[in-house]
């Protein structure tokens, strides 16, 4: 028997903020475990971190655009 279910762009998106969410928590997760004194290695740790979450940030939100749900921009406090 075929499988009738096809993905949509809904699912992708799902699915990438999905991922985003699993790398924010990491970056949480770090800090909670990060000492008073942050050593080369864990500022290194930190921007790969870093790196990666904004990645999936991108890909989530060109994700969300596909799905129909484009923004024009999102306004940040500063």
């Amino acid at each position: 028997m075929t499988d009738l279910y096809q993905p949509d762009d809904r699912d992708t998106a799902r699915q990438i903020a999905a991922a985003h969410t699993a790398a924010s928590q990491d970056v949480e997760d770090f800090l909670t475990r990060l000492p008073a004194l942050p050593t080369p290695m864990d500022i290194a740790e930190y921007a790969a971190l870093i790196a990666r979450e904004e990645l999936i940030r991108a890909e989530r939100q060109a994700a969300a655009t596909a799905a129909g749900l484009e923004i024009q921009s999102v306004g940040t406090a500063e």
